[in-house]
């Protein structure tokens, strides 16, 4: 037993845990001691006296971030040079990811690419007053990516921007100080997890043999425990890069915002002992969740989101203009201004920050798309930023014609489908309502607004949109808004109703990231799992009832059930991504109810995967009561 516990004990000690340490679980057994690297210490153990000491300036550190709700990530690095392609091939995906995707050798990459670097376009001040315009509170940009290499003048290797390219020149200092110029917060995006450039850095599985790398050496997603001798490779990288990369940065440049990444590729007893000294060193600084998610100052949620799945606490969410972060020329799937308004309002609604991202050029012009995006969204917040910066989440159900935010007594609807008889109603308010006008009336004339009931209101409005995209209406209430929780359908407007927005019931079924690909429930699984809206509904109607949902082809066959109202109607399951289907029509008489979809026969792995339902009305009825 001795020689096993000696070793088990050296690995630990190299990894700077200690073995009475709780970050590692020891198991003394006569022949197998077992470290997990897996667990971490609970947030009431004596080891995170650290962190709940941390917390009580929780709110304090966070305020700025609350304020600003919208910011500007940038993902720039010397790979930006290559725009996607590698010998005259684009790469699939993320263009930052060229490295790995391109499996192009460190040497090359140093010599090629990093060498060649010189974006003697590049302007500070020009990215930062972009960012102001657009309505954005802060900026955080890429100090190191996966493919290790600093965008800083790091005394830690002269793998950087000023000592290996040809510009000898740090942007951040820049950046900085046209940050501060503009009134904008500024922050760093760190690859702490994976490091294509450094030999005991996770990844780089083509010079390296390195584990967490597209080839899954060393035992695959879980290697830390599959292959315990690796960790110690990969302490020594933290040790020796991570840690003092990501100190050097916050004496620096006094970062309001650490953004780490990809926590998955590294034990999580490195990630924790990442996410301590970023702490020791600064302790204002604002932590995101990509390190040790538990910890973190805030919940950094999908990539890329589409759709948004509900996240309590504070939250962001990173959209990119297309789909790629880094530049990628050979991708032209940029986003209307439009799409990204109205994610900002329903971020926003939700309590949650939007940090959209673009992808500098190599030679630190930005696309013109991107820019066109950008002035486009600054053109809508400069005059609705008032319902977006220091808002809080909404108390009000989702309305069919759009969302709402929240200040105080202040209620912000934001409409994105304007009603063609030029009557508002907005569904479930009960407070009174001293005031209501449009934010882009200058004169803030009073609207009219007249209660139809105990629930609702009706505000008289133009018949045109002041704007196409989303007008948005103040509504001051009389003391903090009451609201009711059932969501109004109306008998005017389609009713979208979104998986996100509803409850989901059951021990398997899940909302999935909020991707355009994964806008939906997974793993619906069991007999059992159910997905309920509770709705109400003012007037007997007859309502034609559609579904969009997604499935695999042995989910074909299977059958689910919609009830509502006390009636039912349901459909069978057909194979293909975003299938729209009808599944009837369904009388409904005024009152609450409960909307509800359950399996009536699962076919195959899962029942399907549901986006939405939709109710529109058919036709009026006279009420059966």
């Amino acid at each position: 037993m001795g020689s096993k516990w000696a070793m088990a004990a050296a690995v630990s000690a190299v990894v700077g845990l200690g073995n009475a340490s709780p970050l590692v679980a020891v198991e003394l057994k006569e022949q197998q001691p077992a470290i997990s690297y897996s667990i971490i210490p609970s947030k009431d153990s004596p080891e995170l006296e650290w962190w709940r000491e941390s917390m009580k300036t929780h709110d304090q550190r966070m305020q700025w971030f609350r304020q600003a709700r919208f910011g500007m990530f940038i993902h720039w690095g010397v790979y930006s040079d290559l725009e996607g392609v590698w010998h005259d091939e684009p790469v699939q995906g993320y263009a930052e990811h060229i490295m790995r995707k391109a499996k192009i050798p460190i040497e090359t990459y140093r010599k090629e690419v990093a060498g060649k670097f010189n974006p003697e376009k590049f302007n500070a001040d020009a990215w930062a007053k972009l960012a102001k315009d657009a309505g954005m509170g802060y900026m955080v940009i890429t100090s190191k990516h996966h493919d290790g290499f600093a965008m800083f003048d790091s005394d830690v290797t002269d793998y950087n921007i000023v000592d290996a390219t040809a510009w000898h020149h740090d942007p951040m200092k820049d950046l900085k100080k046209a940050c501060a110029a503009q009134g904008l917060r500024f922050g760093f995006y760190y690859s702490q997890a994976w490091d294509w450039g450094h030999p005991d850095g996770p990844g780089n599985d083509w010079d390296w043999q390195q584990p967490a790398g597209d080839r899954q050496l060393h035992g695959g997603k879980v290697w830390w425990e599959v292959s315990p001798d690796e960790v110690a490779r990969c302490a020594k990288y933290v040790d020796n890069k991570v840690i003092p990369q990501v100190r050097e940065l916050i004496s620096k440049y006094q970062p309001d915002i650490i953004w780490f990444d990809t926590p998955n590729k590294m034990p999580p007893s490195e990630n924790y002992r990442v996410l301590k000294a970023t702490r020791e060193a600064g302790p204002n600084v604002v932590i995101s969740s990509r390190c040790v998610p538990a910890l973190g100052d805030y919940m950094s949620t999908a990539d890329r989101p589409a759709e948004l799945p509900p996240h309590d606490g504070d939250w962001e969410a990173i959209p990119t203009t297309n789909e790629s972060y880094g530049y990628h020329r050979a991708d032209q799937s940029h986003k209307p201004v439009s799409h990204f308004i109205e994610i900002i309002a329903k971020t926003a609604a939700r309590g949650g920050n939007l940090m959209l991202n673009v992808g500098p050029r190599g030679d630190g012009t930005l696309d013109p798309k991107d820019v066109a995006i950008l002035t486009g969204i600054g053109k809508w917040m400069s005059v609705n930023g008032d319902s977006i910066h220091g808002s809080t989440r909404s108390p009000l159900q989702v309305q069919s014609w759009g969302e709402s935010t929240r200040k105080g007594d202040t209620l912000y609807l934001h409409i994105f489908h304007w009603p063609s008889d030029g009557k508002l109603i907005v569904g479930g308010l009960k407070s009174k309502v001293k005031n209501a006008y449009l934010l882009g009336d200058s004169s803030r004339a009073p609207l009219k607004v007249a209660r139809v009931n105990d629930l609702d209101v009706q505000i008289d409005v133009p018949q045109a949109p002041p704007d196409a995209t989303d007008s948005v209406i103040a509504l001051e209430c009389e003391g903090e808004p009451s609201t009711d929780a059932a969501r109004l359908l109306s008998a005017k407007q389609e009713n979208v109703l979104r998986v996100f927005d509803a409850q989901l019931i059951g021990d398997t079924i899940k909302f999935g990231q909020g991707k355009r690909d994964n806008a939906y429930v997974e793993s619906w699984t069991e007999p059992n799992d159910k997905i309920l809206w509770t709705v109400r509904v003012t007037e007997p109607a007859i309502y034609n009832l559609s579904a969009v949902y997604d499935a695999e082809p042995d989910s074909a066959g299977g059958k689910y059930q919609i009830s509502l109202g006390g009636r039912y109607c349901g459909g069978i399951v057909l194979a293909g991504k975003e299938q729209s289907q009808r599944v009837g029509e369904i009388q409904l008489e005024p009152g609450v109810h409960q909307l509800q979809v359950a399996p009536a026969q699962i076919a195959g792995s899962e029942l399907m995967r549901l986006r939405h339902l939709t109710l529109t009305v058919v036709r009026h009825e006279t009420s059966s009561r």
